[in-house]
């Protein structure tokens, strides 16, 4: 009886945890307006008067939302329309139009869907589905009918503002910015970028029609607010519908909120980056690891994320490279300490043995013969170099060729310029993106290094 009761307890307790977890991934993944705004509170009022004005008394504006990626952009205007929204008299009276520069990718394209979302599709049979220019015609018809008493205001959102900049002759731009500076249909245009020069993207007659209004987003709150949003991202609200075990999570929350190990945590997460989201992408990963027989939140899995959020994604990538492309990086890393980091082509990574021994013997045909230090370690050092060669050299040549190339795929090196088409790949230009730190804490911790591989990157030429 008593297997049977607690087999009940764990599966509710499983459904709990299930809601727990649904909850809190859609508040960190999709910003949702039910959260507060922190930090914000006087853009949020410019944005929220201005929107007000399109809205009750038909008056167009124009306004750019400025910011760095993560700094609560699109929160701000999530939670503007929504109390918008709740207006009765705007309610059922205004129209919204969402575009984002990374979909609508020409101006034919984001006149389809703004047509789709006014749900102007049918209005004049497939006339409207027909070229650019009878799109744009009809849709300007049909907003410069309008007045301001009697239209329904629209409110155009512009994901991405600095993208639909790029679009031909700006045509898209011009013309809202132009119904905005008439008295036709009421509209408000809010454009969201994360480009400090977007202005500069303009040209001189879109310019000239836009209202100059910017709202600048920096995060530029504390950390003892910071630690504040910590403990409201992670609280479960009153209406959760297990109040008791809200109420033991919030517990839990609380007393993570003041464990000193956790403030340090957040502390250098800080001072890395105010950035909200990466506070949402620590916190997922430490949900993740939230399960039936560990239902509550520890200081651990804290500790696990912050490990995973620091993690150097490219260390990451050479963990799981052949140990041939491993030699292949250890042999620029050679090359860059010889040659102060100047650019290399394949064959000179592929002859890199011989350029060694050369260089060490005309530069320095002294200190090579002389010296304690020196004399130790110049065989040690050679004997590197035959082990180097003894495990690149049992490779044909269009082998290596190869794996230089996945390192080229991988973004761990880069070409120094464009290539011509009929140049030789071997003799092109190449920049090492991995510092010697990195590739030492990646040869570390990489599985099962030969000895000789780890030892050879070791004796850097340091010492020269």
């Amino acid at each position: 009886m008593s297997s049977r009761k607690s087999k009940s307890n764990s599966l509710i307790h499983a459904e709990c945890l299930s809601q727990v977890q649904r909850f809190l991934r859609e508040r960190f993944c999709r910003q949702s307006s039910h959260s507060n705004l922190f930090g914000v509170q006087v853009q949020y009022k410019h944005l929220i008067e201005l929107l007000k004005r399109t809205a009750i008394h038909g008056e167009s504006n124009s306004v750019l939302i400025i910011g760095p990626r993560g700094s609560g952009k699109t929160m701000l205007i999530n939670h503007a329309l929504k109390e918008l929204m709740q207006i009765e008299e705007v309610n059922e009276n205004i129209l919204q139009v969402h575009l984002n520069g990374l979909l609508q990718i020409n101006d034919k394209i984001a006149l389809k869907e703004i047509t789709r979302q006014l749900n102007l599709e049918n209005v004049v049979g497939d006339k409207v589905f027909g070229s650019f220019a009878e799109n744009l015609s009809f849709l300007l018809e049909a907003l410069k009918k309008g007045n301001r008493t009697s239209s329904c205001p629209v409110i155009f959102i512009l994901d991405e503002f600095d993208l639909f900049a790029h679009h031909k002759n700006q045509t898209l731009l011009y013309n809202l910015f132009d119904i905005s500076q008439s008295a036709q249909t009421p509209v408000a245009v809010i454009g969201l970028t994360c480009r400090l020069d977007i202005l500069e993207l303009l040209e001189k007659r879109v310019k000239s029609r836009f209202s100059h209004r910017q709202i600048h987003l920096m995060n530029s709150f504390g950390f003892p607010q910071y630690l504040k949003i910590f403990k409201e991202q992670l609280s479960l609200p009153a209406e959760f519908p297990d109040k008791l075990f809200a109420e033991k999570w919030n517990e839990n929350i609380q007393c993570l909120s003041e464990d000193r190990s956790i403030r340090d945590i957040l502390q250098k997460h800080f001072n890395v980056s105010k950035n909200l989201r990466s506070l949402h992408m620590l916190l997922m990963l430490a949900l993740n690891r939230v399960t039936a027989s560990h239902p509550f939140m520890t200081t651990a899995d804290l500790m696990e994320a912050s490990q995973l959020c620091s993690m150097d994604s490219k260390a990451n990538v050479v963990h799981g490279l052949s140990v041939l492309e491993i030699c292949l990086i250890i042999a620029m890393k050679h090359l860059n300490d010889i040659h102060e980091e100047e650019p290399f082509n394949f064959q000179m990574v592929y002859n890199g043995e011989m350029k060694l021994q050369s260089f060490l013997f005309l530069t320095f045909p002294h200190y090579l013969f002389e010296g304690n230090n020196v004399v130790a370690f110049y065989p040690e050092f050679q004997k590197f170099v035959q082990r180097k060669a003894h495990s690149i050299y049992n490779f044909e040549k269009p082998v290596v060729m190869k794996a230089f190339e996945h390192l080229q795929q991988l973004e761990l090196i880069k070409p120094m310029e464009r290539t011509p088409i009929n140049a030789q790949k071997e003799y092109q230009l190449m920049k090492l993106l991995l510092d010697n730190t990195q590739i030492m804490n990646a040869l570390q911790k990489y599985p099962n290094c030969p000895t000789d591989v780890r030892q050879w990157a070791t004796s850097s030429l340091s010492w020269l």
